[in-house]
């Protein structure tokens, strides 16, 4: 059987697109380009870790929603010029001097596919694949500040663009599900509540009585948290299978991820850790959320559990109660209150 050409489908929405464009507002522009481009965008998410958010403001901006030169004459959407490893066609276009060479493309899926690469293959690029991919502020500085333009104000208007069309919310459709489909973007907007301060931390969802949170990652991609190589296992993940594809004892694994001995086969999904987690967090307290205790905490932070014991004053056994503060960085002035000691306080009261 012959697969089905994903260019077609693209191309005709391109052209739809182009055509429908003329006589719009900016807004409306905007909302057309985003509707046509936020499936390339979260598969090309999917594919290389580029967040959707990210790519979607940066092909609005430079196209100036799709109406820029480049992209009608050369189908390039991200202003990427021809650099010296560059062997395909090219257009001459005046930008931050006249007549420079750009990249030219076939498609428009050839430009985002061209710019999820080119961001992922530059090692001045590298140091934002570390950050969390919901966290669209550290990306869009660091865009500017690895050189990717020269508007002072590139940051900001990334960042104005994202916050402005809710772009976020193709960022959490790409982390939760592994093809985009209209569906998604509906349960993402159902269930999610999102504000400026949330936007740039792991997003949360209420899912069921039992965890009130689930945090959103890629699933079967290394990723990093506190500069630490960890994975998204789901139910039911065997981690002998997880020990032997990435070279680690199975008793090295689980006690990176203070597990115990005998537990292999997961019956919920969780982060592994593929290396001995670190001593210290990368910020300085945890505020604890319903029903999470403190190895979900050591494992969401790349924490060591035993530190988290140390620095607040606890020991196996003990848990703190909801809205506590645990110290990540240093030891706590005090203790936290203890998840029982809350109950009894909250049902004497009653």
């Amino acid at each position: 059987m012959t697969k089905p050409n994903r260019i077609i489908p693209v191309l005709l929405s391109a052209i739809l697109f182009i055509s429908a464009s003329y006589g719009q507002t900016e807004k409306e522009r905007i909302e057309s380009y985003i509707n046509t481009y936020k499936d390339l965008a979260i598969s090309e998410m999917q594919r290389t870790g580029v967040p959707a958010a990210i790519t979607l403001a940066q092909g609005i901006l430079e196209t100036g929603g799709g109406q820029s030169d480049l992209a009608a004459l050369a189908y390039n959407h991200f202003g990427i010029k021809c650099k010296a490893e560059w062997t395909g066609e090219t257009i001459s276009h005046t930008d931050d001097a006249k007549d420079e060479c750009f990249r030219k493309y076939s498609c428009v899926q050839d430009s985002y596919k061209d710019h999820s690469d080119f961001l992922n293959s530059r090692p001045c690029y590298a140091f934002l694949f570390k950050l969390a991919p919901t966290d669209y502020e550290g990306w869009a500085k660091g865009l500017k500040k690895a050189g990717y333009a020269t508007n002072p104000a590139y940051a900001q208007k990334l960042i104005a663009l994202i916050v402005e069309n809710h772009l976020q919310n193709y960022t959490l459709a790409a982390l939760n599900y592994q093809s985009p489909h209209e569906e998604m973007l509906a349960n993402v907007k159902s269930d999610m509540i999102l504000n400026e301060t949330d936007l740039a931390k792991p997003a949360t969802l209420k899912v069921s009585e039992e965890k009130t949170k689930k945090v959103l990652y890629p699933v079967n991609t290394v990723f990093n948290i506190n500069e630490l190589k960890v994975i998204y296992a789901e139910t039911g993940t065997s981690l002998f299978a997880v020990a032997n594809n990435y070279s680690i004892s199975l008793k090295k694994l689980l006690d990176y991820n203070d597990l115990a001995e005998e537990t292999d086969i997961l019956n919920a999904p969780q982060l592994i850790y593929l290396e001995k987690k670190s001593k210290k967090g990368n910020k300085d307290i945890h505020i604890v959320e319903a029903n999470e205790t403190l190895h979900d905490i050591s494992q969401e932070e790349g924490i060591q559990l035993t530190t988290i014991f140390e620095y607040n004053g606890l020991q196996k056994g003990m848990e703190p109660a909801m809205g506590e503060k645990i110290y990540l960085k240093f030891p706590a002035p005090s203790s936290p209150r203890l998840a029982a000691a809350a109950n009894y306080n909250t049902v004497s009261s009653m």
